[in-house]
């Protein structure tokens, strides 16, 4: 309940701060600091506001608001984190290997089929938004734990009707939802020890930033990303 009158720069920083943590697209987010410039520009024109606030200085670049990046240590550190002695240890750890390894949305990773791995060819087919296609290149690391997962736990579950393809489950047999997705993600983060901002969508960040920073072809990571836009794979290089 704060008037636009005592608005200062830094508290529009941290809006947007906060607002990143949910866990927003980077085009959500760009779409929002235009929108806050754009109402700013409208206070000035109606002189609710001055400008000495320095509130129309321009905002930074978006990369400046990129969700949390994880060192490969901290990817290492939250995969060691997992229990295996659990029912749904190698599932959790599966699911970790493929949010990175993989660079998926969690919805992606809700929905992956078994179907669709090809584990000889060494690829995934995933089916992204507006139900487009694309196939993306599976590491042996998140294969072998796949297999562990699929091989083991989940052989053991009575799958409800209309599961039997999906990847993975919960403890009754059904489709894991993206919540599902993201508690389990903030447990091993805690377990982990690592007190950054963590959600699902960190690994897909963290996968097209350690690609790029090791000299991947922009192109190359916008097809696996699924990205329409190279404008938006293109938000990864502000990072550095």
């Amino acid at each position: 309940g704060q008037s636009v009158l005592t608005v200062t720069e830094e508290d529009i920083h941290k809006f947007i701060l906060c607002f990143n943590e949910r866990d927003y697209a980077a085009t959500t987010q760009a779409r929002l600091i235009s929108g806050i410039r754009a109402f700013f520009r409208f206070l000035v024109l109606e002189n609710v506001v001055d400008t000495k606030p320095a509130l129309l200085v321009d905002l930074p670049k978006l990369g400046k608001y990129l969700p949390t990046v994880l060192s490969i240590p901290e990817i290492e550190a939250i995969i060691r984190a997992v229990d295996l002695s659990v029912p749904e240890g190698h599932r959790n750890k599966a699911m970790i290997e493929m949010l990175y390894g993989c660079g998926l949305r969690v919805s992606e990773l809700v929905n992956l089929r078994l179907s669709r791995i090809h584990e000889e060819e060494g690829y995934i087919d995933v089916v992204g938004k507006g139900d487009k296609e694309r196939l993306v290149p599976v590491g042996h690391t998140a294969l072998k734990a796949l297999q562990q997962y699929t091989e083991g736990q989940r052989l053991h579950l009575k799958i409800k009707k209309g599961c039997e393809d999906i990847v993975f489950l919960n403890r009754r047999g059904g489709q894991l939802t993206r919540e599902m997705i993201f508690t389990i993600v903030k447990k091993l983060v805690k377990a982990a020890g690592i007190n950054k901002n963590v959600s699902p969508h960190t690994f897909r960040h963290s996968f097209a930033t350690h690609l790029i920073e090791g000299g991947a072809d922009l192109r190359a990571v916008q097809e696996m990303l699924g990205h329409e836009s190279i404008g938006t794979t293109e938000i990864y290089t502000h990072i550095f």
